[in-house]
């Protein structure tokens, strides 16, 4: 489904990409798509048009190379296409992203936006709802944290901060990664979205008597309310599956690191089990390493060390290691 972009400018190739962007809709489109992939049924709702008239502005796009599609498992998400080239091609649709993105998107359309994106994130916190007595039973279905944690701790220990003041966990879970960042650093903050989830986590930290780890309600959005640049390390462990806008989080962890300060990453590597969605509460299956590479970059954030492992179920995890600096 996915359609290639012409690997040379042409007058040709730049007229039928000029003439598929040329429309302020596709423009703003174009524009929402640098925050994220959306679906055919959520751009409809949030551009307030007709689902037949967005999957034809979207054909016509992705005809031209401006935007590729991606499959998720029975569904179809746009996105803007990965531009790492340095062909005639991709330094114009790198530029033309450029200037889009210093445009500010309608109120009517970041109403829309903000929506889609709640009703994303109430899915999720939906399930954890009804399955946190199950947590570990529904998470052992792809990944147990014993099948990577000892990786996890291993990557933790290569690390040498200029300063272990504040590490940040997002998405604790049950909490088994608390104690060995709770070891490293003066002061831990865990922050989840379901309550749930976070009172299982503050039972493992009374359990294990962790004093110097913080629970808070919420996201790395709320924390930013705290102010910029406060963690010498951030860790997001089998988290951005379910987040909304996986984009956003590397943005946002961007801000909330000092300089120097590093973010671990691990997820999944794409893959097309359809039943993850609902026996897991997955809004993606996983990612491929070139869309964290990218939103890491987008996000000012360079790449650090990589790991990758196959699991026996057909799973495979990426640990992904980035630094601000």
């Amino acid at each position: 489904m996915n359609h290639a972009a012409p690997a040379l400018l042409t007058p040709v190739s730049l007229a039928a990409a000029c003439k598929a962007a040329g429309d302020p809709l596709r423009m703003n489109i174009l524009k929402l798509l640098g925050q994220g992939a959306f679906g055919v049924l959520e751009l409809s709702q949030i551009f307030g048009i007709k689902q037949s008239g967005m999957s034809h502005h979207l054909k016509v796009m992705a005809q031209a190379g401006i935007v590729s599609a991606q499959r998720e498992g029975n569904s179809i998400f746009y996105r803007r296409p990965f531009v790492a080239g340095q062909d005639s091609f991709s330094q114009w649709l790198r530029e033309t992203f450029r200037v889009l993105d210093r445009l500010p998107l309608d109120a009517d359309v970041m109403q829309g936006v903000t929506r889609v994106l709640g009703e994303r994130g109430q899915a999720c916190a939906d399930f954890f709802a009804r399955h946190a007595d199950d947590f570990r039973e529904q998470q052992d279905l792809i990944a147990s944290h014993e099948q990577y944690g000892q990786a996890l701790e291993t990557l933790l220990a290569t690390l040498n901060p200029a300063s272990t003041d504040a590490a940040l966990e997002i998405g604790p879970g049950e909490g088994a990664f608390l104690k060995p960042l709770s070891q490293r650093f003066t002061q831990v903050t865990a922050v989840d979205i379901s309550p749930d989830m976070l009172s299982k986590a503050g039972a493992f930290c009374a359990q294990e008597q962790l004093s110097n780890v913080r629970l808070i309600a919420g996201d790395t959005a709320a924390l930013l309310k705290e102010g910029k640049g406060n963690y010498d390390f951030a860790v997001a462990n089998m988290v951005l599956h379910h987040v909304p806008s996986p984009k956003t989080i590397f943005a946002e962890v961007a801000s909330l690191l000092k300089p120097g300060g590093s973010f671990l990453v691990t997820d999944l590597i794409h893959h097309d089990q359809e039943w993850a969605r609902t026996a897991c509460g997955d809004l993606w299956l996983g990612f491929e390493p070139a869309d964290l590479s990218q939103w890491a970059q987008d996000a000012g954030l360079s790449e650090g060390e990589s790991q990758y492992s196959g699991l026996r179920n057909g799973f495979q995890i990426q640990f992904r290691l980035f630094h601000r600096s």
